[in-house]
């Protein structure tokens, strides 16, 4: 402890650039403070500040130590808040962003729950489908579903996103059932306009991409318009499964194709990278990792074929 006294004291002295001043944020006298700053450069056998009558400046030695005393003692700092936080009990205001659609079937019941579990935390959440800067607008943390691009944010994964391809009983009594991603070519299909080959499905087969071009009766930026049009037979659709889950479980469409698989994807929970994590939002990241998993309740009903391919 005696090392950290006198680290922090010259610390305080390089700071304020004066002992008298150091002396009076330390509470220490001006003879304590110069005693230690003594100690310190003896037990170094380097002298680490200049001084005269007028100011103190630091000596190359000096420089290089200070720096080092500067992380160390931060260094200290945030362990003691770090362990402190885990401690406390989360709270404040944790403002959220999302996507539209996964936000109002999944994150609205999940933030009821998280609300009664965390009365302390204020909850401000943003639903839209465009790209969010965490850091210019001021989230904590973002749901984002697909692959991530590469960022300086931290990325929990929450929960596979797996894709399907759905039609309705009724559509495939009209045309047909599609055995090949070939055959989709021949159906009317459904297109999500928020990528940008809507009209090119990838399917992957035996670890090759396959791409098969297809023709669009219905294009939309939001899926739910789509799985909506494909319920009531007006075509094929790709939806992700967080959508469809509760269609399939229903009936009210099918799995086609389960045997093929679309490119890898997740749902994430992305936030700022920053060496201490407030305990709000670790507390709704780990809530939503633990209420969503490896196999979320929305893929109850997918098929064992489809759900091992994706």
């Amino acid at each position: 402890m005696d090392r950290l006294d006198d680290m922090l004291a010259f610390i305080k002295v390089v700071d304020a650039k004066s002992f008298t001043a150091a002396a009076d944020r330390l509470n220490l006298s001006k003879s304590v403070v110069s005693r230690r700053i003594a100690d310190l450069e003896n037990r170094l056998g380097a002298r680490l500040l200049n001084r005269t009558t007028r100011k103190l400046s630091l000596t190359e030695v000096g420089q290089a130590f200070y720096e080092r005393c500067t992380r160390i003692i931060s260094d200290l700092d945030e362990a003691e808040r770090a362990v402190a936080d885990l401690h406390a009990a989360p709270r404040g205001r944790l403002r959220v962003n999302a996507p539209l659609s996964f936000g109002l079937l999944h994150l609205a019941p999940a933030i009821a729950e998280f609300m009664e579990r965390f009365p302390a935390i204020e909850i401000d959440i943003d639903l839209n489908d465009r790209y969010v800067d965490l850091f210019d607008e001021g989230y904590d943390v973002a749901v984002r579903i697909g692959r991530l691009r590469d960022s300086s944010l931290i990325a929990k994964r929450l929960a596979p996103n797996r894709r399907v391809i759905c039609a309705s009983p009724g559509y495939l009594e009209r045309h047909g059932t599609p055995l090949t991603p070939e055959d989709l070519a021949q159906h009317r299909c459904l297109l999500y306009t928020n990528v940008p080959t809507a009209e090119q499905w990838q399917f992957k087969v035996n670890g090759e991409t396959r791409t098969v071009r297809v023709n669009g009766t219905l294009r939309a930026n939001n899926g739910d318009i789509l799985m909506a049009a494909c319920i009531a037979g007006h075509g094929v659709v790709v939806s992700p499964t967080f959508l469809c889950g509760e269609a399939l479980a229903s009936g009210a469409v099918k799995c086609l194709l389960s045997d093929y698989s679309f490119s890898d994807s997740a749902v994430y929970a992305v936030y700022p990278q920053n060496r201490h994590l407030s305990p709000k939002v670790r507390a709704f990241v780990d809530f939503l990792a633990a209420r969503f998993g490896p196999e979320p309740y929305w893929d109850a009903a997918l098929p064992a074929a489809a759900r091992a391919a994706a």
